[in-house]
């Protein structure tokens, strides 16, 4: 499973991360914060997503892409 990160810094400094294909947001205080947070989380959701049937189990190895 590829999963695409999106970031984008706001104008009071923070930056938000977004993964589409999971409809996940969150801001971090850097963009390695930011990162580091989207994709703890998408983890969690995939995770969530394959114990309730949802996925296959090889969609664990989700790899990440960052946006330009």
């Amino acid at each position: 499973m590829k999963l695409t990160i999106e970031l984008d810094r706001e104008v009071d400094g923070r930056w938000i991360a977004e993964v589409p294909e999971l409809n996940v947001l969150l801001y971090g205080d850097s963009r390695q914060d930011a990162i580091q947070r989207v994709q703890s989380a998408a983890r969690e959701i995939v995770r969530d997503r394959i114990a309730h049937g949802e996925l296959s189990p090889d969609s664990a190895d989700a790899v990440f892409d960052i946006a330009a």
